[in-house]
């Protein structure tokens, strides 16, 4: 089922009179039709509840319950936008959130009522779902038809916040016409039907959620499966007992899924695609044995500026070829950073010219953040899109994610992409997880650490690394930290700041090798204080993805 709808608004409508299932969760399902009609009694509600002259906001502070996608398609044909906050936050946090976005309607449930408590929310009404006063409230309303007519494709529809290493998260805006066109693109790319369905198992209040599986089922008319919060031990039930056909993913939750007990029948199931980032080549290839499902990795900065494709002839390790506009730039100069010179093995040879950030010098659909004009300059710069993503190209015009700008590495001048090391990492048998990050070093630059969630055996560990044909001669870690779980954050996204943050001085074991061994040993106390590993604090200059390079 094609769709031209130019608003979110339009694609909402016209599930009217569908009464195919459009809508399924743990236990119960909602035809398309009952969808618009739920969409339509919610849009006509927050009419009523909006007072004079507030923003047309709503916050909702759910998990992946019906009630998301229905206010998300309320908000739509109420020419209104929903700001998704992040159950994570706590306290004065979670409340700046949510009074940031000058939210006068709070959606949320008895699960996360208790989130609200003792919090000072001045002018916001907060509404429980599956209560008798929330059936009351939408009860006059029951006869609403969706229309469409009152939005326009530049109205704003979500302020999703963005996750940042460094101070309080910036809600990125986007648009009725920025999410059709981004739900119609990827229908087109994967060839999504109307019979499909997609599993919706990363958070709605994030981005990819939202704007990567969501949008384009929409706007193919095909079917959503809700699971409240991501469950990797549930992931291949849902995909069964749902008929899913797609679903997309984020950080380390395809890991999750491979960590699960393998089973005969692991490729007894109905799913085409999965859709993401942060995967990696090794995990890609075991699920696809696995599970028979290809996993597509792509890019996308979160705010819409930039976007890199994947397309057949894409080397392993690319993320596809740079489109129109896209380049790697230095930071500093502003100038085009030349291709990478890799060695036969695969290894970087200059990745101290050839790493830059990704940016984007033509056309694009960035809508900037809300009310934070110096978040909106730090993207635009020159007239160009910067991306905060570092990226190298190689000869022939493909491009290789290199991490955030945070994630660099500038080991004896010369700099790293962790995302490269990270993927050699991944191939040491026994670790379910692996995370590359900079601890300064005593003198200047940074010095590599990993941390490892599995089975660690420093001895074993060495002798891998020597193993690795691709593994430059600085890239291997001096130290190694052995977790029990990787941390991450609410997107299933490694906590890449906390483990910056703590460095070696942690909870966990941290096993190291001093300069010229070969061995790790475990890290002491005593060592930890030594003058081999006593750090600096972290350059401003550094963090800021500033330093100066030598050409």
């Amino acid at each position: 089922m094609e769709s031209t709808g130019r608003t979110v608004a339009e694609l909402v409508a016209r599930q009217w009179h569908d009464h195919r299932p459009g809508l399924r969760w743990e236990d119960g399902t909602l035809t398309h039709h009952e969808v618009a009609a739920g969409a339509a009694a919610r849009a006509a509600l927050l009419d009523d509840l909006l007072p004079p002259g507030a923003e047309p906001h709503v916050g909702v502070l759910l998990d992946n319950t019906p009630e998301y996608p229905l206010w998300l398609s309320a908000a739509a044909l109420a020419a209104a936008a929903v700001a998704g906050v992040n159950p994570t936050r706590r306290g004065p946090e979670l409340a700046r959130d949510i009074l940031h976005t000058a939210c006068p309607v709070l959606i949320t449930d008895r699960a996360r009522l208790p989130l609200l408590t003792g919090l000072e929310l001045p002018g916001v009404r907060v509404l429980v779902t599956g209560t008798e006063e929330y059936d009351a409230l939408l009860a006059p309303y029951a006869d609403a038809v969706p229309d469409p007519s009152r939005a326009a494709p530049g109205d704003r529809l979500l302020l999703y916040f963005t996750s940042g290493s460094t101070g309080a998260p910036k809600a990125a805006l986007c648009s009725q016409g920025r999410l059709a066109a981004a739900g119609r693109s990827l229908a087109d790319q994967f060839a999504v039907r109307a019979d499909d369905v997609h599993y919706v198992c990363m958070p709605m209040f994030h981005g990819n959620a939202v704007i990567a599986d969501w949008a384009p089922a929409l706007a193919a008319g095909a079917g959503v499966a809700l699971r409240r919060r991501f469950s990797a031990s549930r992931f291949l039930t849902d995909v069964r007992a749902h008929g899913a056909t797609y679903f997309t993913y984020v950080g380390r939750a395809v890991q999750y899924v491979l960590a699960t007990e393998e089973r005969p029948d692991d490729r007894d199931n109905p799913l085409r695609l999965g859709f993401g980032t942060e995967a990696g080549a090794v995990d890609a290839a075991a699920f696809e044995r696995r599970f028979g499902v290809r996993l597509v990795e792509g890019y996308g900065s979160s705010e819409g500026g930039a976007a890199v494709r994947w397309a057949p002839g894409t080397p392993a390790g690319a993320v596809g070829p740079a489109g129109p506009g896209l380049a790697v730039l230095d930071p500093v100069t502003g100038a085009e950073c030349p291709p990478a010179d890799l060695d036969a093995a695969g290894r970087l040879r200059n990745g101290d010219l050839a790493i830059g950030e990704l940016v984007n010098r033509g056309p694009n659909p960035f809508e900037g953040y809300w009310r934070n004009p110096e978040a909106d300059a730090e993207r635009r710069r020159d007239g160009l899109y910067w991306t905060g993503d570092l990226f190298y190209r190689d000869p022939a015009g493909y491009l290789y994610f290199a991490g955030r700008a945070d994630d660099r590495l500038r080991v004896d001048s010369e700099n790293l992409a962790a995302a490269m090391i990270e993927n050699i990492l991944a191939r040491y048998p026994g670790a379910t997880a692996v995370a590359v990050y900079a601890v300064p070093d005593p003198v200047t630059g940074d010095q590599v650490m990993a941390a490892v969630a599995g089975a660690f055996a420093p001895d074993a560990f060495a002798a891998f690394l020597d193993a690795q044909p691709d593994l430059g001669t600085k890239m291997a870690p001096r130290f190694v930290r052995v977790v029990p779980r990787m941390p991450v954050t609410a997107t299933n996204k490694i906590h890449r700041a906390l483990l910056r943050r703590e460095g070696v001085r942690c909870a966990d074991p941290v096993w190291w090798r001093p300069p010229g061994e070969r061995a790790y040993r475990p890290l002491t106390p005593e060592d930890a204080e030594g003058p081999l590993v006593t750090t600096r604090g972290p350059s401003p200059v550094r963090r800021q993805g500033l330093e100066p390079r030598t050409r």
